[in-house]
């Protein structure tokens, strides 16, 4: 049950280097008795079984972050064992029990499953971004590394932002702000906010995380300035627009430049078909079910608010093990997380 996940994860494959991991899966998919399986016109890798007109779409994503990681077992003949490669969590681990659970449950009378291996996540999304128009599932699972037994419902949003601050040179000894001061009042005045805004929300996925991720400053002959590189985390409750409005209230006479995507926050709904087989498939492997609301932004955030249509995060793996140098996964926790995504699509289209 594990040749897909290593095969995978043989694959070394950041964003943007993705194609021979695309490739590889496609072929999989096809040895494994898809109906179809192919290269989408977005470099996404696509494999379908069932020919149904009800959709269960499993989008997983098939690029890294950069730093190859020697892929091998520790363990292997014990009872314990362990894969170590680039991506085995975050989330070929998630995207290869896709694979393989569709492949055990096979063609299903009415449905179709489509298994999609999406580039870019840890980037744009731009594979997530172009499927969310190419589709309308009645059902999305997105795979993501939650552990073998837990269903995450919700993913925080995410907006960055660059604020520069500039002053007319003057000399030092003038008493008056500089730049760089100026700045260093406004990261204060950031977390101010944020620290009262989050006093009465115990949930991180609730709160506002704002993170300062970088300082740059500099000067010529007439001018000083200063930038700070802000990013913030975001609940439901505050859209990536209602976090550049505040922040361009505490800039004042600062310039606020947005950076790159926001994304909105998503909550799941909790009372659905799709939950309710997620947890009959963990109880079914002797787990006892959990839910989780990640402080992080997914490929849910994007294609969940165009399908409008019941969706879960799902995966093998432990998420603090994404993007370090010793990433890892349990082999018996991805063998029990197929055993568990497989009777749930069975529950699911009965």
């Amino acid at each position: 049950m594990s040749d897909t996940l290593i095969g995978l994860v043989s694959q070394y494959s950041p964003s943007g280097q993705e194609r021979g991991a695309v490739d590889w899966l496609v072929a999989r998919m096809k040895s494994l008795g898809y109906d179809d399986a192919f290269v989408d016109n977005a470099g996404n890798a696509v494999g379908v079984m069932g020919q149904g007109p009800k959709q269960v779409i499993l989008l997983g994503h098939i690029d890294t972050v950069p730093g190859e990681i020697s892929v091998e077992f520790v363990g292997a003949t014990g009872p314990s064992p362990v894969l170590y490669g680039r991506g085995s969590v975050d989330a070929k681990g998630p995207l290869a029990c896709f694979a393989d659970a569709v492949a055990q449950v096979g063609a299903k009378g009415g449905w179709q499953f489509v298994v999609i291996g999406a580039i870019e996540e840890e980037r744009d999304s731009d594979g997530a971004r172009f499927v969310a128009t190419q589709y309308k599932p009645d059902f999305a699972i997105i795979g993501e590394p939650n552990q073998w037994d837990r269903v995450a419902l919700g993913y925080k949003g995410s907006a960055w932002a660059n604020v520069t601050v500039k002053r007319g040179q003057v000399h030092s000894a003038s008493g008056k702000q500089t730049a760089c001061e100026a700045v260093v009042e406004l990261w204060q005045a950031v977390k101010s906010f944020t620290d009262s805004y989050n006093a009465d929300k115990p949930r991180a996925f609730d709160q506002i995380l704002p993170t300062l991720r970088g300082m740059e400053s500099g000067m010529d002959e007439n001018e000083q300035w200063a930038t700070l590189k802000i990013g913030a985390r975001l609940p439901v409750e505050c859209p990536p627009q209602d976090w550049y409005a505040k922040l361009n209230e505490l800039a004042g006479d600062a310039k606020v430049q947005a950076g790159g995507y926001a994304i909105p926050a998503w909550a799941c709904e909790k009372n659905t078909p799709l939950v309710r087989a997620f947890l009959n498939g963990i109880r079914s492997q002797g787990g006892e079910p959990r839910f989780v609301y990640k402080t992080g932004t997914a490929d849910l955030n994007i294609v969940a608010p165009v399908w409008q249509c019941p969706a879960v995060v799902y995966g093998p793996g432990d998420s603090a093990m994404d993007h370090t140098p010793n990433e890892h996964i349990d082999l018996n926790d991805y063998r029990k997380a197929v055993d568990v995504l497989s009777a749930a699509l069975s529950k699911l289209t009965a």
